[in-house]
């Protein structure tokens, strides 16, 4: 298999990974916006993130939304916080687990970076009617 081969079959199979995460929407508005100063970014997060980390054993995806949205929280980084509050709850975390999450950073993050989750996670589960 040719190296562009293989970045292709990897990144298919990260953007199928992608899609079951953050939904098609999510894919087609990312889609619609990708350009030349993007791609390598966007191509590299099909390849690694989606393909090869969403992919391995002893996580499921559950755990794993739960694990990037305390990460995510943690680093205080809002807006991939709202993309992967999306992706938690399409792959079953509950409005309470989000919650708990949030309230257990409290300890190891500080309350201003549980607060701001809590303010972002309020609004996409408004958004998606969770609320």
């Amino acid at each position: 298999m040719s190296e562009q081969q293989a970045h292709k079959t990897l990144s298919d199979a990260g953007r199928k990974v992608l899609a079951e995460v953050l939904g098609e929407s999510y894919l087609a508005r990312r889609d619609a916006t990708n350009n030349d100063f993007w791609a390598p970014v966007r191509a590299f997060s099909e390849e690694f993130a989606y393909a090869s980390l969403w992919t391995r054993d002893g996580l499921d995806k559950k755990q794993r939304s739960m694990i990037t949205v305390a990460m995510l929280c943690a680093l205080n980084r809002p807006h991939e916080l709202k993309i992967h509050l999306v992706g938690a709850l399409n792959n079953g975390c509950s409005k309470t687990e989000l919650r708990e999450i949030f309230t257990h950073a409290i300890a190891y993050c500080g309350f201003p970076a549980a607060i701001d989750a809590l303010r972002v996670a309020e609004e996409v589960l408004k958004e998606q009617g969770k609320f």
